[in-house]
């Protein structure tokens, strides 16, 4: 069966097709700023790079015209790899948020659009986009359509870790909650990693670190989540590329009262202005590395930031767990920062976490990097979200 995995974003579509004989990716790529003038589509074919497409402009109106795009391209002579569209099994959608009515993956019902459509007040910008792809799925293709949640591996989180001290009533009436983002990926990363320590869920106590552009941290206890660092949204936790990361709840009124700011603005201001770029002026951690080597003190402070939130979390997860089996880094600065990776396990070493720096030295490969013998392990997991809900997909359609 060959999977067609969708993430739909507001004004963006990234897509993989993936044959599950061999799970092999036959080919991936992304529509970028629909709607806009400006619009580009990009097309890899792993196997064949000569009928790759590199950025090219295409007018795209909506997310129906790019779905349309993607699966001409894929059945084309020049560019495909498929013959027809039949060839596609099922399509398997990334979907952000599914609250508490969804821990699991569901095939695709007018009941799950209608949930999708209710959770739109918790992923204003994602929630629609997803469901824009579902439906366009729908009038294009006659297949079976599965949503997987961004949520659905912190459902396990119990009351005490995900309420709020708020009155209650807000809870139980609107909802206000910690639900947890990222979850295919840790939910992949921790799994790998459960694998590489023997295969047995029960009794592993795993720390993973997904940190990229938005970042989150998870505790991860018999191979389900306990914890996690992001909340209602996805703006709780640690510092990231444009957003502020967890801070006093006060801050928000007083900033909006000094400089007179609605609850949009003062919403963008700590979703698309605050973070890395907030501080350093660039929410590009290449740029951030670059700079803090050649000592400017700015891109410095964003470092040791980054570090002292990560290891606070990692510590704290490792004692709500009642210790530390292994730590797992992953996302584009997780794989691919290896001083990042030191200065955590050097603060942590009195856990266990002995480093082997000739190892720890690669980028986005999959790795042990703690030397042999070490109490904690450490890993570099590069992720596989796409992966995660290929499988999700084609368990649920193999099972109708």
């Amino acid at each position: 069966m060959k999977i067609l995995v969708l993430n739909c974003g507001s004004s963006s579509l990234k897509y993989q097709l993936i044959d599950m004989e061999g799970e092999v990716l036959l080919a991936k790529g992304i529509c970028e700023q629909i709607g806009d003038a400006n619009a580009t589509f990009t097309h890899k074919v792993p196997a064949d790079e000569s009928k790759n497409v590199k950025a090219m402009p295409y007018l795209m109106a909506d997310h129906g015209e790019a779905i349309k795009l993607v699966i001409d391209t894929l059945v084309s002579e020049d560019r495909g790899v498929i013959k027809s569209t039949d060839e596609i099994g099922a399509v398997g959608h990334r979907v952000l948020h599914g609250a508490e009515k969804f821990s699991a993956s569901v095939l695709v019902t007018e009941e799950v659009k209608a949930a999708i459509r209710e959770c739109f007040k918790f992923g204003p910008l994602h929630n629609p986009a997803n469901l824009k792809g579902i439906e366009a799925c729908e009038k294009i293709m006659s297949v079976p359509q599965v949503a997987v949640f961004d949520t659905g591996f912190h459902q396990t989180m119990p009351d005490y870790v995900y309420l709020y001290a708020l009155p209650y009533e807000f809870y139980k009436e609107d909802g206000i909650r910690k639900y947890g983002f990222h979850g295919t990926s840790h939910r992949y990363v921790s799994g790998r990693c459960i694998d590489l320590l023997g295969g047995k869920a029960e009794g592993t106590k795993i720390v993973t670190c997904h940190l990229g552009n938005g970042s989150s941290i998870t505790a991860v206890k018999d191979g389900k989540c306990l914890d996690t660092t992001m909340g209602l949204t996805p703006l709780e936790g640690i510092i990231m590329g444009t957003r502020c990361g967890s801070i006093d709840p006060a801050i928000v009124p007083t900033i909006m009262k000094e400089h007179n700011l609605t609850p949009d603005e003062m919403d963008a201001l700590m979703n698309k202005k605050s973070g890395m770029l907030g501080i350093a002026g660039t929410s590009d951690n290449r740029e951030i590395e670059n700079r803090a080597k050649e000592g400017d003190p700015v891109a410095m402070l964003v470092e040791s930031m980054l570090c002292h939130q990560l290891i606070k979390y990692i510590g704290g997860y490792a004692a709500a767990m009642g210790g530390l089996d292994a730590i797992v880094f992953t996302g584009g600065i997780g794989e691919n920062n290896p001083q990042y990776r030191t200065r955590v396990a050097k603060a942590i070493s009195f856990l266990g976490t002995d480093i082997d720096e000739e190892k720890n030295h690669i980028r986005g490969e999959e790795i042990e990097i703690s030397v042999p013998g070490s109490k904690v392990k450490m890993f570099v997991i590069p992720t596989n979200e796409e992966l995660v809900i290929a499988r999700d997909t084609k368990e649920i359609v193999d099972a109708m």
